[in-house]
């Protein structure tokens, strides 16, 4: 039997595993979680735009979010617009009920665009509606609602999120709500 043979297969082992480790350090795990990738390969494979979902998960805001809840009583063929200005990135959680049918359109304003210019994300017609919204670029975003029957219909609009105000447009009519952000307490 040869002494020292053992310690020099672990040593390889060892040499290998730490080698191959760093390999798939450089190779895949640095561009999929910071992505970053300094060989080119987390492009090469897929990999960068990993790190770039995770980003997503989280998006940290310079203020406290606020709350609003408005309601709107619309006589048949009467429509009303509501619409936040909201930065990039920043997020409404919404939820809007009517005791009748409603004609609607989630639509956005970017900032700078052509007057009239909008970019609707639902259209339809509903007695309600709830869920979340991440602003795709800094604007106004927001409801065109129509009562488009024979009854009035009131609607109930509740959101919470990160605006300094809404806008609310009825016939021709423009109204601004300001939304105070909530102060620390020194004490």
């Amino acid at each position: 039997m040869t002494h020292g043979a053992p310690e020099k297969r672990i040593l390889l082992s060892t040499l290998v595993a730490m080698l191959t480790a760093c390999i798939v350090l450089l190779t895949a795990v640095l561009p999929a979680e910071y992505g970053w990738d300094p060989l080119g390969t987390g492009k090469a494979l897929g990999l960068l735009g990993l790190s770039a979902e995770q980003e997503l998960s989280l998006l940290q805001q310079p203020q406290s979010p606020v709350s609003d809840s408005i309601s709107f009583e619309l006589a048949p063929f009467e429509a009303v617009e509501y619409k936040y200005r909201l930065a990039i990135n920043a997020a409404l959680i919404y939820s809007w009920q009517a005791d009748g049918e409603l004609l609607y359109d989630m639509h956005s304003e970017p900032e700078g665009a052509a007057p009239g210019y909008a970019q609707s994300f639902a259209k339809n017609r509903s007695t309600a509606d709830s869920g979340s919204f991440v602003a795709p670029f800094s604007g106004i975003h927001g409801w065109f609602w129509q009562n488009r029957g024979s009854e009035v219909v009131t609607i109930r609009l509740d959101t919470s999120g990160f605006y300094p105000y809404a806008l609310e447009m009825v016939e021709g009519r423009v109204h601004r709500y300001s939304f105070t952000q909530p102060t620390e307490s020194n004490n």
